[in-house]
């Protein structure tokens, strides 16, 4: 029995079945967890779809920004870009299967037995674990409440931009989005900056830095697991905080952290490129 966590699908299935067959997968047996954005620019985002969905309880999910994305699109609340290849999402006969199955995605998913925690982009440093936790689930109850739709329809912006308990309605729950499904950089205040999509060695606005390395709220002694940022290549500098997005859609690798071993497992893929940013 292995458990191992995943790192940002974007529809590549074929890299999927890949690193899949080297880990020798068995569903019977082992356990996926997905950082998220499972969806977008690779070759198949709906067989991608279909095949988490039939593993039933050998895999889960958090919902990364590109799987927010397509639900607001399902929705009716956006057009589809050409680039991310999800007309054959949006033709599935079984599309409504699929957006119940990802309005059911947790925004973060707790692993206690290994004390980690998975998100898909990162925790600002003015929450606390308990916050993140609490601030996460309050999001995920909305997503599936009767006002999800319109939820959905005011979900992006950037604004506001710094966290404050006392922010209310959309405003409030656009946050929590974007911290825990769209951050890269932020100030020690935990206030957002969206424009920065490059490595750590490229320059950054004066202010701010990548969201992990704040003195942050107490964490439990928890490690925690995120994906979002291709272009860090799978380095933090720290073992709490733990990069799993190595760049498969841009001809990087697929990888896999096989949490009984602590073992990254990086599978190369044979798409090439650089992020259109």
């Amino acid at each position: 029995m292995a458990h191992y966590l995943v790192g940002d699908l974007q529809g590549c299935h074929a890299a999927l079945m890949a690193l899949l067959e080297r880990l020798d997968f068995s569903p019977s047996r082992d356990t996926l967890w997905i950082a998220g954005d499972m969806v977008s620019r690779g070759e198949d985002s709906l067989a991608t779809l279909r095949f988490l969905c039939g593993l039933g309880s050998s895999a889960q999910s958090v919902l990364g920004n590109h799987d927010l994305n397509l639900l607001m699109i399902l929705d009716g609340h956006r057009r589809a870009a050409s680039k991310d290849r999800l007309q054959p999402v949006l033709d599935a006969a079984d599309r409504e299967e699929i957006k119940r199955w990802l309005l059911a995605c947790p925004m973060l998913l707790e692993l206690p037995r290994w004390r980690a925690v998975l998100v898909h982009a990162g925790i600002p440093p003015c929450w606390s674990l308990a916050d993140a936790r609490r601030l996460a689930r309050e999001l995920e109850q909305a997503l599936r409440g009767d006002d999800s739709s319109r939820l959905l329809a005011a979900m992006m912006g950037n604004s506001p931009d710094r966290w404050q308990e006392d922010l209310r309605g959309y405003e409030r729950l656009r946050l929590i989005t974007n911290y825990l499904a769209r951050m890269r950089l932020c100030d020690a205040q935990g206030r957002l900056e969206f424009s920065h999509k490059l490595g750590e060695d490229a320059p950054m606005p004066a202010g701010f830095a990548p969201w992990f390395r704040w003195p942050h709220g107490e964490w439990e002694d928890q490690r925690v697991f995120f994906g979002h940022w291709s272009t860090l290549q799978g380095q933090t500098g720290y073992s709490d905080v733990i990069a799993l997005d190595t760049g498969c859609i841009w001809g990087g690798a697929l990888s896999a952290y096989d949490l009984d071993r602590d073992e990254l497992i990086a599978q190369p893929c044979q798409r090439g490129g650089m992020p259109r940013l």
